[in-house]
């Protein structure tokens, strides 16, 4: 089982055994598809044999696509960079001043995101990354044996950076999409981050459930995961998908009592879970 390269907030590490109980037994030999792929979690833990991968994060891309072209020069250019607070806040404002070789700016992007505050990747009005240094003590920031994995699963996929509405050309009969888009909030202090400057509303979500229901009638599996809120219940409950209720843990919210672990929802059309 491979892991992660980057630290993402919203990740479903802690939920990957939950999704792994929907899986068809057959699943390892099927191509995998991944819209949403913010950290890869489930992918990393799954090891697909072929497909594609997704986000609509333009950096998150780049830095991905450097993985798998080269892992090396990327793992060189990394150690370069010594830990702390004042050359965190340097690379931060060479990050957001673009114009940088992909090998350097894959190389801050992940530094950025092992120094930087809980992980996360936020962006302001202007598309700047914004989150202010995470005071770790001794932050493992390049995992070499990690980041020569993904490369090489990386090249048995197609990378892309469109609107997960790309799925309806690539994903064919038989093969398995895992749909993991940014949450509809369970309030409005739930939403902690900007992954994009381009935000994902309601109607976006809505626009995923008639995505599901082609990707139902194409006869390709998907699975799911959402918050456990009324309007995505109220969404679904037309359909003949399965929807099932789970707890996973989440650390990152303004609201004390809404962190740790809350309900969320996998919804799928495999059969016979």
């Amino acid at each position: 089982m491979a892991r992660p390269v980057l630290k993402w907030a919203g990740g479903k590490r802690r939920l990957r055994f939950e999704i792994d109980k929907l899986l068809p037994p057959d699943h390892a030999g099927r191509n995998y598809h991944e819209p949403f792929f913010g950290g890869g979690a489930l992918f990393f833990h799954l090891e697909p044999r072929g497909g594609s991968i997704n986000d609509v994060n333009e950096r998150l891309i780049r830095f991905y696509k450097v993985v798998r072209e080269l892992p090396q020069e990327l793992i060189e250019e990394v150690n370069r960079y010594e830990y702390g607070k004042e050359r965190y806040y340097e690379l931060r404002t060479r990050f957001n001043e673009g114009e940088l070789e992909p090998v350097e700016e894959a190389a801050i992007f992940l530094y950025l995101n092992k120094t930087g505050y809980n992980g996360l990747y936020r962006v302001n009005s202007k598309n700047k990354f914004n989150v202010p240094f995470g005071r770790y003590k001794k932050p493992a920031i390049v995992h070499p044996g990690r980041i020569i994995r993904a490369s090489e699963l990386f090249r048995r996929f197609e990378i892309y950076c469109e609107r997960f509405t790309y799925i309806k050309e690539v994903a064919e009969e038989g093969d398995l999409v895992y749909l993991d888009p940014p949450y509809l909030p369970k309030s409005d202090t739930a939403d902690f981050t900007a992954y994009s400057k381009l935000g994902f509303g309601f109607d976006d979500h809505l626009m995923l459930r008639d995505l599901c229901l082609e990707l139902d009638e194409k006869g390709v599996y998907f699975i799911q995961s959402n918050s456990f809120v009324e309007p995505i219940m109220d969404a679904y409950r037309g359909t003949e998908f399965k929807i099932h209720t789970v707890e996973a843990s989440r650390a990152i919210n303004r609201v004390i009592s809404d962190r740790g672990r809350i309900p969320e929802v996998l919804i799928t059309n495999i059969p016979n879970v």
